[in-house]
């Protein structure tokens, strides 16, 4: 998935990237998908608001592309759960702050940086060995078993 090549490098702000339209390519059957953002409404999620109106903001935070509703192709089951990746730098992230001794919080703490928002199975100290087998599972491409 990518930002549609007529919008690359013209958003001041993640939010406007968030919302420009995104193409899906399959590299295997070589399907193309366009995506598009569409005028906010009230339940229809969070809003970004622009010139045109208000734009919805796709929901970012699960096992499946918040963008067609695919599933992401680096998930695999870990702990009872799906622990999952967009790409290999988010793996490399994740990675490092599982594998880290110690984890110190920025200051001032609060709740908005990836890794403090992570789920509390991926952080917790008796699982660190689990979810970072799973990652070297998913950075060697093996499938789940």
């Amino acid at each position: 998935m990518a930002v549609h090549p007529d919008h690359r490098d013209v958003h001041k702000y993640a939010v406007g990237w968030l919302t420009a339209p995104h193409r899906l390519t399959c590299p295997g059957c070589a399907h193309v998908a366009e995506w598009g953002p569409r005028q906010w409404s009230s339940g229809a999620g969070d809003a970004y608001f622009t010139r045109g109106g208000p734009l919805v903001v796709p929901e970012l935070g699960g096992p499946d592309d918040p963008y067609f509703g695919l599933p992401l192709w680096l998930r695999r089951p870990c702990c009872g759960r799906v622990l999952w990746a967009y790409n290999v730098p988010h793996l490399e992230l994740l990675e490092a702050y599982v594998a880290a001794a110690q984890r110190e919080r920025p200051t001032p703490a609060g709740s908005q940086t990836l890794l403090e928002r992570l789920p509390g199975w991926m952080k917790a100290a008796g699982n660190r060995a689990e979810v970072l087998a799973a990652i070297r599972a998913l950075r060697s491409g093996q499938l789940p078993a």
